[in-house]
């Protein structure tokens, strides 16, 4: 048996019961067969079976107090995956989807992610089943600061920076860093995504969806074609799909249809952004308000059928396998020529070998969406050295950061013979990297 397959048949066995851990270890362990061969000492290193074991996995209970003055328990975890090349860095997700599998599957995926920065940090990754979603801010505070009086003891400016991620945003990361500081009575750069007044970056919150365009725009100039005039549909309406949104439509791209949980809206005439912002930044509303606004739009619930809608380019941004096989082929049915993640694993394996059998450009979220991590190491970075860089600083080096991407995956695909399969070419790049720390570092 091949040693690739011999590690994912014992991860399997190892961790039943976890299908969206399996389903990332298999996209990523089975791309990393011509590095294997390349490199025999991987495994006399037994380095594929470190690589895909979390070095650390705490699990603990949450308990807090809602408006009635009922006791809740919530379930809160932090898997520190791999310190090879920097501290844990990655987000806290608070949502009721939220267990062991998914955040090993996120811990994972961020390990190569993190890698392809090109900047020193390693992976990790947290969570809760806690859902924030119509919660008090009273509430949502007394959860974060039970949450974090657990979570302190573990992490560290230079041992495991947490961020946000779904259902964590400004108000989520202000409540667990002012439990941090007052339990620990340090102030330092323990939380990314922090506020301005705290010690946070500028673009932090623009820079998962900025960097994903900038990514998909390099693609674009390397083969002769620019966003201009380009019809796009966004997944989400979150962070990532709003600023995803508003960096393609300065480019000249026209964003036709974005969803949340309940469903989508299409507007032929292009989404009128300051209208999203209205409902999903200030009232935190639902997306099918912008009917109210815009009359020409139309509203469908369910969220399926916005992969029907004719496009250029696609940019799943809401969660994970949120695009199946079918989804898939009906984008390719449809005309799409470019497909960016700017989710986590939104593309199930069936729906990614449909764009690769389809010559559709698939760009891999470990690739794409890497502006937010980059950004918030950025942000450590500052902290680090007492600075404040300006809004176009940031800028221009999430930019570079998201073109060096394109051009380091671009090139290991091409160096192992996968031509224009990123997702060889993330996975590869990712890992040489990572596997090299790993090897200097001896059985660790």
């Amino acid at each position: 048996m091949k040693y690739v397959e011999k590690v994912l048949e014992d991860l399997k066995k190892r961790n039943p019961n976890e299908p969206e851990f399996h389903q990332a270890a298999t996209e990523i362990l089975t791309t990393l067969s011509p590095i294997v061969e390349k490199h025999p000492e991987y495994e006399a290193a037994g380095l594929l079976e470190r690589f895909v074991e979390p070095e650390r996995i705490i699990m603990f209970r949450v308990p807090w107090v809602d408006d009635s003055g009922k006791v809740n328990i919530n379930k809160g975890y932090r898997v520190q995956f791999n310190s090879a090349i920097g501290p844990y860095k990655g987000g806290l997700r608070f949502h009721p989807s939220v267990n062991l599998s998914i955040i090993k599957f996120l811990g994972l995926e961020q390990i190569l992610k993190n890698s392809l920065t090109g900047l020193p940090i390693g992976g990790g990754k947290g969570g809760s089943d806690f859902d924030p979603k119509g919660k008090s801010d009273r509430e949502v505070m007394a959860f974060c600061q039970s949450f974090m009086t657990e979570l302190y003891r573990h992490i560290g400016a230079d041992t495991d920076v947490p961020a946000g991620d779904i259902g964590v945003g400004a108000r989520e990361i202000g409540f667990l860093f002012g439990q941090y500081k007052r339990i620990c009575a340090e102030h330092v750069g323990v939380l990314t995504g922090r506020g301005l007044a705290y010690g946070g970056s500028l673009v932090r919150k623009e820079a998962t969806g900025y960097g994903l365009v900038y990514i998909v725009e390099e693609a674009l100039k390397a083969r002769g074609e620019s966003l201009n005039n380009k019809k796009v549909i966004i997944s989400g309406s979150g962070n990532v799909a709003i600023y995803a949104c508003e960096k393609a439509q300065s480019l000249g791209a026209k964003v036709v249809a974005m969803y949340d949980s309940d469903g989508y809206v299409y507007d032929a005439n292009g989404i009128n952004l300051a209208v999203i912002k209205e409902i999903k930044e200030i009232r935190r509303g639902r997306i099918k308000e912008y009917t109210q606004k815009v009359k020409s739009a139309i509203y469908t619930e369910g969220c399926k059928g916005i992969w029907t809608i004719p496009c250029d380019i696609a940019l799943p941004c809401a969660t994970q396998n949120e695009i199946d096989a079918d989804s898939a082929s009906a984008l390719v049915k449809n005309g799409v020529k470019y497909v960016a993640e700017g989710a986590n694993m939104p593309s199930t394996l069936e729906a990614i070998e449909v764009f690769q059998n389809n010559k559709v450009v698939f760009l891999p979220a470990k690739a794409a969406n890497a502006g937010g991590v980059a950004t918030s190491a950025l942000e450590m970075a500052q902290s680090s050295g007492r600075m404040f860089w300006s809004f176009e600083e940031v800028d221009e080096k999430l930019k570079n950061i998201m073109i060096n991407i394109y051009h380091n995956i671009d090139d290991a695909a091409k160096e192992y013979g996968y031509e224009g399969n990123y997702v060889m070419g993330a996975n590869i790049a990712g890992f040489l990297k990572v596997a090299a720390a790993m090897m200097a570092h001896g059985v660790v």
